[in-house]
């Protein structure tokens, strides 16, 4: 009798234990989106620009090109350009450049920016201390919005032997059409079925 309550308290705990590790996977799972990209913001993981409040860094006479690419999604009519397609700067300098977005649509439409820095290695140094990203714009038709981006590439880049010799660097900008905040997925225009 006394084995076989030892057994039950042992099957249990080890339901238990599995209903404990499948929530705790669940949690995760949920979980994880979040967490991966406050760590790419937070270490300029994949490309992903480090956000700063200030900057900190001596200027150097260090120089390095930064290109400027735009890009809009289908199912968004506007046109994005930056005013200029690449700058000059030293390391450690702040730096303002303007982007101007236009609706050429015939409707209201709304859209949301994403960026990343290529090479990936040096999203580490690139730091933005002010950005359009990830911030919701509704434009009316032919209305154009400017929007700054200030940012500047840490002189520790003169200090990493994987990026050291880096000549420039490519901040990269999407428009995506957005619904609450967040990017959506290329609204198709048909509803006819396919025929098969």
């Amino acid at each position: 009798m006394a084995e076989r309550s030892t057994l039950q308290r042992r099957m249990h705990r080890t339901a238990f234990a599995c209903v404990g590790i499948a929530v705790g996977m669940v949690g995760l799972a949920y979980a994880s989106v979040p967490l991966y990209d406050l760590f790419c913001k937070v270490t300029g993981f994949g490309g992903t620009p480090i956000v700063r409040d200030a900057n900190g860094s001596q200027v150097t006479d260090r120089m390095i090109a930064v290109r400027f690419d735009s890009n809009v999604a289908p199912g968004l009519a506007w046109r994005f350009a930056p005013e200029q397609p690449e700058v000059k700067v030293r390391l450690g300098e702040t730096t303002t450049v303007t982007y101007k977005v236009t609706n050429t649509g015939d409707k209201p439409s709304t859209g949301i920016a994403t960026y990343n820095v290529q090479p990936d290695l040096a999203g580490t140094y690139f730091s933005k201390l002010e950005c359009f990203c990830f911030t919701e714009q509704t434009l009316q038709p032919g209305e154009t919005l400017e929007s700054a981006v200030v940012f500047y590439v840490d002189p520790r880049l003169a200090e990493d032997r994987d990026v050291k010799d880096l000549t420039s660097l490519t901040l990269s900008y999407t428009y995506f059409p957005s619904k609450g905040g967040k990017p959506v997925a290329e609204v198709t225009s048909s509803t006819k079925p396919i025929a098969q």
